[in-house]
């Protein structure tokens, strides 16, 4: 009989047989759902992914995915092991980085970031413009808000997100204790219409804005913006002509009579493009704070942190835009 101790605990056993390379094909596998899509982002042949899956089968007696007509599906045991999963690649992922040092000047990195339509446009587009120009070896992927985003960030596939405070509660996982959230900057309203719209001025009343052709902005999701939850908090009235996302607005306004709140680093970035003029609201309007939001994991990172740098840098210059 061996001694105490000399057999390996039978999970150490089985944690033995898992090949790291085998829970990176399982996370492509889980997003791609397909074994096609997952070769594609691993950059490997189709047939040595099938194998792959093959192996992984084996390992967890288990289909991992199964054809449901033109579909591959996870099975119920794969959908209860991707986040741990992805978790521990990401945690992994994150402290192999921050064991070395960080030269945006050299290193290669790809950077992914998560904003509304006005923060991308007046945030992210001119700091974009700078990292393209300075930095070849960088690149940022710019996504728009969506229900899962949280738990794409959760999951390391999310490197920063960019939202209005006010917003956020739409989120409950983004106010977990592992979630960091920073002030970037906060963004004042102001009414905005075609430069020739000479019924826009700066005295006008409340109740002049009310009588004027409009324009709603919504947010990605069809929500209304905080300009117009504002102005309904407040009771006043608007003759809404035209509804459209809080980004294409500004364009929407040229050689019309139309007018609409946007927040003003969006107006002084678009005001050339879209031939704006703009003022301030009649009414006292709440302004946005764009918040910066991370995983506590990324502090040690030296590339996440020169990231968030960036954009604090960018949110600054954008605040001190006359």
């Amino acid at each position: 009989m061996s001694e105490t101790g000399s057999s390996p605990h039978p999970s150490l056993a089985q944690l033995g047989r898992v090949d790291l390379n085998l829970l990176v094909a399982f996370e492509a596998l889980m997003s791609e759902r397909s074994v096609t899509g997952a070769a594609a982002r691993l950059m490997i042949g189709q047939s040595a992914m099938s194998s792959t899956l093959a192996r992984l089968r084996r390992l967890f007696k288990d289909p991992i995915l199964v054809r449901q007509g033109r579909t591959m599906i996870a099975t119920p045991l794969a959908n209860a092991l991707t986040s741990s999963v992805s978790s521990t690649l990401a945690e992994l992922q994150v402290t192999l980085s921050s064991l070395g040092s960080f030269d945006p000047k050299v290193d290669e990195h790809a950077f992914s970031v998560v904003a509304s339509d006005f923060a991308a446009a007046a945030l992210l587009h001119p700091l974009l413009v700078e990292i393209s120009s300075t930095y070849p070896n960088i690149r940022v992927q710019i996504r728009t808000v969506s229900i899962d985003i949280p738990a794409e960030m959760l999951r390391g596939r999310v490197d920063v997100i960019v939202l209005p405070r006010e917003v956020i509660s739409s989120f409950p996982a983004l106010w977990r204790d592992d979630v960091r959230r920073e002030v970037l900057y906060r963004d004042r309203y102001v009414l905005a219409a075609d430069a020739a719209n000479g019924a826009v001025r700066s005295a006008m009343t409340v109740e002049e804005f009310s009588a004027m052709p409009y324009l709603a902005a919504t947010f990605e999701d069809g929500r209304p913006s905080l300009g117009d939850t504002n102005l309904d908090v407040l009771g006043i009235p608007r003759r809404v002509e035209v509804s459209t996302s809080i980004a294409v607005a500004p364009f929407m306004l040229r050689d019309t009579t139309l007018v609409t709140l946007i927040p003003r680093t969006l107006a002084t970035r678009m005001a050339k493009a879209a031939n704006l003029q703009f003022i301030d609201p009649p009414m006292q309007l709440e302004p946005i704070t764009e918040t910066l939001i991370w995983l506590r994991r990324l502090d040690g990172d030296p590339a996440q942190a020169w990231f968030r740098d960036r954009l604090r840098t960018q949110a600054a210059k954008l605040v001190a835009t006359p």
